[in-house]
């Protein structure tokens, strides 16, 4: 089943029903008035948060502001307790990471889920390995598969990397962005999630980094990207979504504020 093929499915899993809100007809991604609670714990009240075609947005806020639980939800992590999605104006019901994963959206953890003692290859391909079959054998397509990493690697900017069967483990923070977004890019998601993209990677990198976010929007993908920091998002971002204590807090276009008065917002103080 090819990947489209797998993505409609995913869609279509819930038929739209009812008046769908004007946001999840004309965004890419809705999530609409969303509670998450853990037992008596409510990490989100009634959130809304919309992703247009092609458009980065920035999702801001302080520690405990929600912003992974939010993405948790959106990603299928975590099923609402409350509330809708929906991807390409339909409603959507993810059971699984899988289930959005197929669905088109990508998301790189912090920690971007990478297995260190694994190749670059294997994980680019994570979960979705190419097979050959020799007789009633299957065996990993190991030549093809290092060839279209390789390819889509250069393509990002990642030329440096002396074989594709080098584990991880020795690429820098910034290379392993690269390899999330040249992996999402090359499977055809529409959704592409960064969480804390730029944490502990170097000035030149962070730069890298911020570069292949615009690339990745000008090759169709739309972005979120979770940060608490303004100033390193606010030129790659068309808009800005800050949430305090689990709820909508401010929702922002780039022409409409500035670094500075970002990070006011985020400390509640304005």
């Amino acid at each position: 089943m090819s990947t489209e093929t797998r993505q409609n499915e995913i869609v279509r899993q819930q038929e739209p029903r009812g008046n769908i809100p004007r946001e999840a007809r004309e965004s890419l991604a809705f999530v609409d008035n969303v509670t998450m609670k853990f037992n008596k714990v409510v990490a989100l009240r009634n959130v809304s948060f919309k992703v247009g075609y092609n458009e980065v947005v920035g999702l801001l806020g302080d520690n405990g502001a929600g912003k992974s639980t939010l993405i948790k939800v959106l990603n299928g992590f975590h099923q609402p307790t409350a509330g809708q999605i929906y991807l390409d104006g339909r409603p959507v019901n993810f059971k699984s990471p899988r289930d959005s994963r197929d669905a088109g959206i990508e998301t790189a953890y912090q920690d971007l889920a990478l297995v260190d003692l694994m190749t670059i290859t294997r994980n680019f391909f994570l979960g979705r390995e190419l097979q050959r079959r020799v007789g009633p054998f299957k065996f990993l397509d190991m030549p093809r598969m290092n060839e279209i990493a390789a390819k889509s690697m250069a393509e990002v900017g990642l030329r440096n990397i002396r074989e594709m069967y080098e584990t991880v483990s020795f690429l820098s923070g910034g290379e392993r962005q690269a390899i999330a977004i040249g992996r999402a890019t090359f499977f055809g998601a529409k959704l592409l999630i960064l969480d804390e993209p730029t944490a502990a990677i170097s000035v030149a990198e962070t730069e890298w980094v911020l570069r292949l976010v615009a690339e990745a929007k000008q090759n169709g993908l739309s972005v979120i990207m979770i940060t608490h920091n303004a100033y390193e998002v606010f030129d790659v971002a068309d808009r800005f979504v800050v949430l305090q204590q689990g709820e909508n807090y401010a929702d922002l276009k780039r022409e409409e504020t500035n670094a500075k008065e970002l990070i006011e917002i985020i400390a509640g103080r304005k």
